[in-house]
């Protein structure tokens, strides 16, 4: 096959990959809230569980570092539009601390360590990111509305979407790389 027709598949994949992850990260978390609303427990679900962050995890380390930020960029923007979730007040930092997992996660897709450790390092490079998002607000641009115990509870109350991801993540990856 010549090279134009081989680029023209590779960047039409990688487009389909966006595409995807985005539909996902936006269906995913209208199934955790739906839940949430079943169960009395409201968005909580949705903050608990980490949904959106899933596809776009994955995103980057199939397809690697374009993809992953294009979904990490994508994905709360047009599940805001579609759903108005994630509000306003967050979406910045969802926004950075999305592209940042795409990011890494892209970046680490390549190197040769199991994905469970490629996964950790992708979740420390996202909250803090998502750390120093804040601090910025604070510090930088005055918003007095945030403080640092801020930093504290989305972290807690993401816990087990962390765990969500532990289980998840490593055996979806190799399983796609497997086939």
């Amino acid at each position: 096959m010549n090279t134009s027709v081989i680029n023209r598949k590779a960047i039409v994949t990688k487009i389909i990959a966006v595409l995807a992850a985005v539909a996902a990260s936006v269906a995913l978390p209208q199934i955790f809230h739906a839940i949430g609303m079943i169960s009395g427990t409201g968005s909580a679900v949705g903050s608990a569980f980490l949904p959106m962050h899933i596809p776009v995890i994955l995103a980057g380390m199939l397809f690697g570092p374009v993809v992953g930020v294009a979904a990490g960029v994508a994905s709360p923007l047009v599940s805001t539009l579609i759903s108005g979730m994630p509000v306003a007040a967050v979406l910045p930092f969802m926004v950075v601390e999305l592209a940042v997992y795409g990011l890494t996660a892209g970046l680490f897709s390549k190197v040769k360590v199991n994905s469970f450790v490629k996964l950790l390092a992708v979740q420390a490079a996202g909250r803090m990111a998502r750390a120093l998002a804040i601090i910025a607000a604070i510090y930088v641009l005055g918003n007095d509305v945030l403080t640092l115990a801020s930093i504290g509870e989305f972290i807690i109350a993401g816990l087990f979407g962390i765990v969500l991801q532990w289980a998840v993540i490593p055996l979806a990856v190799d399983r796609f790389k497997r086939n």
